[in-house]
């Protein structure tokens, strides 16, 4: 019998039962647990490991299904002979590699620039940007609709390569009632579901730059945009916004390209006025430029009715635009999509299907069960009394504090932009309120590394409970001084 000495149930996530599974499992794919030897009993496994005895009988259950452990009745479980067996062969020794990866690798990509530490759910006051509250989140429906997606009539939408096609329902849902939000009439041939608002800008930026051609990006602006541009090997010039976005007449002539986020701002949530979104697609008719709009945060309007998109302005055909649900489902996951004319999208579409065929069927479908059986709208709501009486905790202890917004709180979002006082470095600062469970986005990563700043940083409500906000807030001003 293999000795209870051997079970160690490591740090892991996931719950006693999937945590014991693992375990086992590791044990007799390792070979330490051989086909025929007999495990500890559940009794004296649980006594142990110091669980219950029904999560060890429960765990042994989901081997046996898996064909891992047997049961043979009063005599307990056993390693089955048709379990998984490890490599009868040793893997070669490592030796010192003699390829020079620095030839043959191309320039590195940039960093992403915003970093955060793997544990911040830990720190006590995070005020960490765009990270999901598990107490908004409607688990139980999501739940339900993924179970949903795994049933039979569902099962081709989940298990089949589509290669380069869309969830239709997931597509309907978006073109008759997403984008009509937003003021944007748009047909399924006008549609690409992405792996994110990054993915979409990733696209859109390898189908329209390339060496020769220009592009202009905000700054401050989203750091992960300007690491795509420059990939792209496409010269690029950085306009500086103002507490109403970008002026389209900042532009350069020539451009090519221009990325904006008219609708909130990043990282300042400035909201681009309709003169300038006209003056923006005169401009574009003007000089043969295509403009990409980055709508990624409208569904967080909390300070009151978002505007309607850019992409609602174009008569032309001159707009791409991307939206997201990372902020409005959570970040992790990663659908977002593209409109814009059927050429493009049906460029764009070939271009995803060589590098990754489409989003996981799975996910599509139950987002489009979420979507249209009314949860994510019930959702919205909720996370928008949520952030706007966070905002308003916010701004107030802010005031007493004599802390600096600098950014525009015309249509809410779910973060402010600050500007630190004189001498304050807000990379430094954020680094010291670690110590005290506090964690704050520098603004430094918001700036190319020509205009490295300093001077700002940003607050994020997203997922910091009500009664913690004040507090966070006076630490963060007792630490510049």
């Amino acid at each position: 019998m293999i000795p209870t000495e051997s079970f160690l149930l490591q740090p892991t996530e996931g719950t006693l039962q999937s945590r014991i599974q693992q375990m086992v499992a590791e044990g007799i794919l390792s070979g330490r647990f051989r086909p025929g030897e007999r495990l500890p009993s559940s009794r004296r496994l649980a006594v142990h490991l110091g669980v219950s005895r029904i999560t060890v009988t429960l765990a042994y259950t989901e081997l046996v299904a898996d064909d891992y452990l047997v049961a043979r009745g009063r005599s307990g479980y056993f390693v089955s002979e048709n379990a998984p067996q490890p490599p009868d062969f040793k893997p070669a020794p490592k030796e010192v590699s003699s390829v020079n990866w620095g030839d043959r690798l191309g320039p590195a990509a940039p960093s992403l620039g915003l970093t955060k530490p793997r544990d911040w759910q830990s720190y006590r006051f995070n005020f960490i940007y765009g990270q999901p509250d598990p107490d908004l989140f409607d688990a139980g429906n999501w739940r339900l609709c993924a179970l949903r997606a795994l049933g039979r009539k569902d099962f081709n939408s989940l298990s089949s390569d589509q290669f380069d096609q869309d969830d239709p329902l997931l597509i309907d849902f978006i073109s008759r009632q997403t984008l009509p939000r937003r003021g944007i009439l748009a047909g399924p041939d006008e549609i690409l579901l992405t792996l994110g608002a990054q993915n979409a800008l990733w696209l859109t930026a390898q189908l329209l730059l390339r060496e020769g051609r220009s592009a202009v990006i905000e700054t401050p602006c989203y750091p992960s945009l300007r690491s795509i541009v420059a990939s792209t090997r496409a010269s690029h010039h950085a306009v500086p916004v103002d507490r109403h976005g970008l002026d389209p007449g900042a532009i350069p002539q020539g451009t090519d390209v221009a990325f904006v986020t008219p609708g909130h701002h990043c990282p300042t949530t400035a909201t681009m006025p309709h003169d300038r979104r006209r003056r923006l697609l005169d401009l574009a008719e003007a000089q043969d430029m295509l403009v990409v709009e980055d709508d990624y945060d409208f569904e967080m309007s909390v300070a009151g009715g978002a505007a309607p998109a850019l992409k609602s302005l174009d008569t032309r055909g001159r707009v791409i635009h991307v939206g997201s649900f990372s902020k409005s489902i959570f970040p992790g996951l990663r659908l977002g999509y593209l409109v814009g004319p059927p050429d493009f999208i049906s460029a764009a579409r070939a271009l995803r299907a060589t590098v990754l065929r489409h989003p996981p069927g799975h996910v599509q479908r139950t987002t489009a069960y979420f979507l249209s059986l009314g949860h994510y709208d019930a959702q919205i709501r909720r996370m928008g009394r949520a952030y706007a009486e966070r905002r308003r905790i916010m701004t107030e202890a802010l005031t007493r504090e004599g802390l600096w917004i600098e950014g525009s709180d015309a249509h809410g979002g779910s973060s402010l932009w600050m500007r630190a006082p004189d001498g304050v470095n807000t990379t430094d600062l954020a680094e010291r309120l670690k110590s005290d469970g506090v964690l704050i986005e520098p603004g430094r990563a918001f700036f190319g590394p020509g205009d490295a700043n300093d001077a700002f940083y940003r607050l994020g409500y997203s997922s910091i409970p009500t009664g913690r906000i004040a507090e966070g807030i006076a630490r963060i001003r007792a630490a510049m001084g």
